[in-house]
């Protein structure tokens, strides 16, 4: 008797402690996803992700470092002013490296313009400055006549020549594809903390699992009156 006493009353108990274990993985497995989403989507919120930035910081440096080369190459034969006047205002395809200069502040502008600014999520931008970089470096090497001038007329179209093809490689295989997988993670983690979202049933009261154990006096009256009724009649 206090047996089945026992046992109805820890049927219910081991149930709503079941329950309620449930109940907390349930929401620490929302809480989770739901901070997940939310890293994810304030990483978005930036405007610009850690990569693309890392690409527009190298694509300034291109310039910056093509331009510091340049004036060291200015400051190389005299003032600074003569050689300006005689490579930009008497410019000379042959011998000049002011044409250098204005392609590297072109593969800049078109870059960040497209994807910083526009935040362009194609490779034709880089592709344009790359392939316009080599055509001319290549026709500027065969006709002209930089390899006269020093070490400049090696340096100036080797590192540009360099640094146009590593942008190029950095955009396809690191920009583009890590922000891509990050798209996909965030479209996966905000379908799954949907899905997760949907509120779970309440704990349930120790009445709805509580069922009344059966009588055993009862029971053992049943089983009196059948023994009865089955014993013959004298």
């Amino acid at each position: 008797m206090n047996l089945h006493r026992d046992e109805a009353e820890y049927l219910p108990n081991s149930l709503l402690s079941s329950h309620s274990s449930v109940h907390e993985v349930h929401s620490i497995n929302n809480s989770e996803l739901v901070s997940r989403l939310e890293s994810l989507e304030g990483s978005g919120k930036k405007g610009i992700s850690d990569v693309r930035r890392t690409f527009c910081l190298f694509a300034t440096f291109d310039f910056l470092f093509v331009t510091l080369l340049w004036i060291i190459e200015l400051n190389v034969h005299g003032s600074i002013l003569d050689a300006l006047q005689k490579e930009v205002l008497n410019y000379d395809y042959y011998y000049s490296f002011f044409d250098i200069f204005v392609l590297s502040f072109f593969r800049f502008n078109l870059l960040i313009v497209a994807y910083a600014i526009c935040k362009l999520r194609h490779w034709w931008a880089v592709a344009v400055t790359t392939a316009t970089t080599c055509a001319f470096l290549l026709v500027k090497v065969i006709l002209s006549k930089l390899f006269s001038t020093g070490a400049f007329g090696y340096v100036l179209p080797i590192m540009s020549f360099i640094l146009a093809w590593i942008e190029a490689w950095f955009l396809d295989f690191k920009v583009l594809p890590q922000e891509a997988e990050e798209e996909k993670r965030l479209l996966m983690i905000r379908s799954v903390s949907e899905r997760a979202t949907v509120p779970p049933q309440g704990p349930l009261s120790e009445g709805q699992f509580y069922s009344p154990p059966e009588s055993l006096t009862g029971s053992e009256d049943e089983t009196e009156e059948i023994q009865d009724d089955e014993k013959p009649l004298c």
